[in-house]
């Protein structure tokens, strides 16, 4: 199969069998859903049951990239992952930056279903056309640094640490040291399959089918980038933590487990510190003019990463914690073990308040997690298993996934996006921050609901399409659905209108929301924690209005299953008596 953009090969390795097939992509997959996120969720829905356990064998793990990847489209180096979450029980998608995607897609891969489990540890290389699985018993126990190291020479590594080994419920996947698929648990999904590690190498670059308009489309995204201030500047010179400082100003800087909303020591973990009290270099993934992510140079820290403004504020002001090294220190013990930074540092903060006390030693409290043991057995399965354990009522999450660090009370977009968010508590479903907060594209209202019913659908929409792209997230700070449309369009040749692409991030939104239904959520799991409607916090029945209005926009029933006429418009075939 000729394709542009797309590789037209997805490869099956059976770790139970020993096997690997390779077939040719359903064109028609990758022209409805896009690829990345799109293609992996459509291959999941597909194969798998909703009631799959996560970490069983009969569950798979896809590692997809996008028609964009690799292709030169600035900020186009990323991949992604799909697979059921131990942590959520929802269909979970998960995307990483660095060179690893870019390296999958030289080799000629759309995507990798991995299936089954191996009888002993195992690490799978890729070198083009050469798939290989090898025994990784000497690798078994590494932690994501040292099993990288040991892996480099041959190709571009993603991993598991020690916690995916263990089977923790919040372990990532990590490449390229400290780029990571996140959030939900994948790097448990992988330890169940004894795989330790992929490592991949590939030197055939995709075609475009028209290199003049492709020319034209990146001279255009490369105009907007150089001239928005966030992605020209703001992320350029301080990375993710440049936020601090202004969340905490804005009083949407959750602080103590969300208990305040803003924190009386921000200015000591704040971009602004860092680069006043740290020498520091900017680090860039493949072909990205913007390095958003820094090293430090010199130093008692040397060769440490500065952590994303994420990290900063779940083991800073959510953990009631001013200590930048001990920040630096904990974010380069979760890269390592490979433990998602928001989950481990919002479930340390509810620790803490059922403990009625700050949580003085961070980085043991880690460690504990990362080797699943002592209190960081419990910690590890996230903090609404540990708050129902407990008998308290202090896991801030949404379907059990723990919020990042914009207080839903002063941002009720986001607030909508968070309780409506397929995967559960998450910004980057739909960044409402970015308008709601930074004027982007156009600055709104944060603290009213009017209009927002209907503006988090779309973005969902386009963040869902821009997943599958795989472009960065930071690329919405300067471009619009136009401009990813017509670099969809010149590197594919399929003609692809700003309409459509957006009807793409709609169809892959259902399409997860029916996995979801048919797992056994519904409205009832579209909420806030109890927290954020108390003390003139947010009004309850606004929010209910408000998500009465979101369903009617997405064209689903009051229950939030979309109807049968929304299936067909979006081509999604379906049983919908599956769901009721």
């Amino acid at each position: 199969m000729h394709t542009y953009g797309w590789t037209g090969r997805t490869v099956t390795i059976d770790l139970t069998e020993g096997r690997i097939r390779e077939r040719e992509s359903d064109i028609d997959a990758l022209h409805s859903f896009i690829g990345g996120r799109g293609l992996g969720v459509k291959l999941y829905c597909d194969a798998i049951d909703p009631d799959i356990d996560p970490l069983s064998p009969e569950n798979i793990l896809i590692f997809s990239t996008g028609p964009l990847t690799g292709t030169g489209a600035p900020m186009s180096g990323r991949h992604a992952m799909v697979s059921k979450s131990p942590l959520t029980g929802t269909i979970f998608d998960s995307s990483s930056g660095g060179f690893f995607g870019k390296e999958l897609k030289f080799a000629g891969i759309d995507a990798i279903i991995i299936k089954g489990c191996a009888k002993k540890p195992v690490y799978i290389s890729i070198n083009n056309d050469e798939i290989l699985v090898h025994s990784a018993e000497g690798l078994w126990g590494e932690n994501v640094r040292s099993c990288t190291d040991k892996l480099s020479s041959k190709g571009r590594v993603a991993c598991i640490g020690r916690a995916g080994e263990r089977l923790v419920p919040i372990a990532s996947v990590m490449n390229d040291y400290f780029h990571a698929c996140g959030r939900g648990g994948l790097g448990a999904v992988m330890g169940s399959k004894k795989l330790k590690a992929i490592v991949v190498k590939g030197d055939k670059k995709p075609a475009i089918a028209d290199q003049e308009g492709f020319k034209k489309a990146i001279a255009e995204a490369l105009r907007l980038i150089k001239a928005g201030p966030m992605s020209s500047k703001g992320l350029h010179t301080y990375g993710t933590s440049a936020l601090v400082n202004l969340m905490n100003y804005m009083k949407i800087l959750p602080s103590k487990n969300f208990r305040r909303t803003e924190f009386k020591e921000a200015d000591k973990v704040s971009g602004e510190f860092i680069k006043e009290n740290y020498d520091i270099k900017g680090h860039s993934c493949y072909n990205c003019m913007i390095a958003c992510k820094h090293v430090i140079k010199t130093g008692a820290l040397e060769g440490h990463e500065i952590p994303e403004y994420e990290t900063l504020w779940a083991y800073g002001p959510d953990s009631n914690n001013a200590d930048m090294d001990i920040i630096i220190k904990v974010n380069r013990l979760c890269n390592d073990y490979g433990i998602d930074t928001i989950s481990s540092g919002s479930t340390i903060a509810a620790y803490a308040e059922i403990m009625g006390e700050d949580i003085k030693e961070l980085p043991e409290l880690v460690r504990k997690i990362g080797e699943n043991e002592g209190i960081g057995k419990e910690l590890g399965r996230g903090s609404k298993a540990l708050s129902e354990s407990c008998g308290t009522d202090y896991s801030m999450q949404v379907k059990g996934l723990e919020l990042p660090g914009y207080d839903p009370r002063g941002v009720l977009g986001m607030a909508l996006a968070y309780a409506t968010s397929n995967r559960g508590g998450c910004h980057l479903r739909a960044y409402m921050v970015a308008p709601e907060i930074l004027g982007k594209p156009k600055k709104i209202d944060r603290l009213t609901f009017s209009g927002k019913a209907g503006l988090v659908q779309i973005f969902q929409n386009e963040m869902a399409a821009l997943d599958s792209l795989v472009l960065c997230k930071f690329a919405s700070f300067a471009m619009s659905e136009e401009e990813f449309a017509n670099l969809l369009s010149a590197a594919t040749g399929v003609d692809y209108s700003t309409e459509e692409f957006l009807k793409c991030g709609e169809r892959i939104w259902n399409l997860e929301r029916l996995f979801n239904n048919r797992a056994g959520f519904s409205r009832k799991d579209d909420r806030l924690p109890d927290r954020f409607f108390e003390n003139g916090g947010i009004n309850r029945a606004e929010f209910e209005r408000t998500l009465d209005e979101y369903y009617d926009f997405r064209g689903w029933d009051e229950n939030g299953v979309p109807t049968q006429e929304k299936l067909k418009e979006l081509g999604i075939k379906i049983n919908i008596e599956l769901i009721q």
